[in-house]
């Protein structure tokens, strides 16, 4: 018999391209993680919208 491993949110977070989209994998503070499946023009206005938010040097 195999041995069975809990499953877990710890992990870094993590962006992977799966076919025509990204999946992208959050850890959360309470545990478990966040995943969303976005379109490449998603991930472009995802980037654009982290990088106004951050203050400017």
């Amino acid at each position: 018999m195999a041995a069975m491993k809990p499953r877990t949110g710890d992990g870094p977070m993590e962006v992977v391209k799966e076919g025509r989209s990204y999946v992208m994998r959050v850890p959360l503070e309470g545990g478990g993680r966040l995943v969303v499946e976005i379109t490449a023009d998603e991930v472009q206005q995802l980037g654009d919208a982290l990088h106004a938010a951050l203050p400017q040097a």
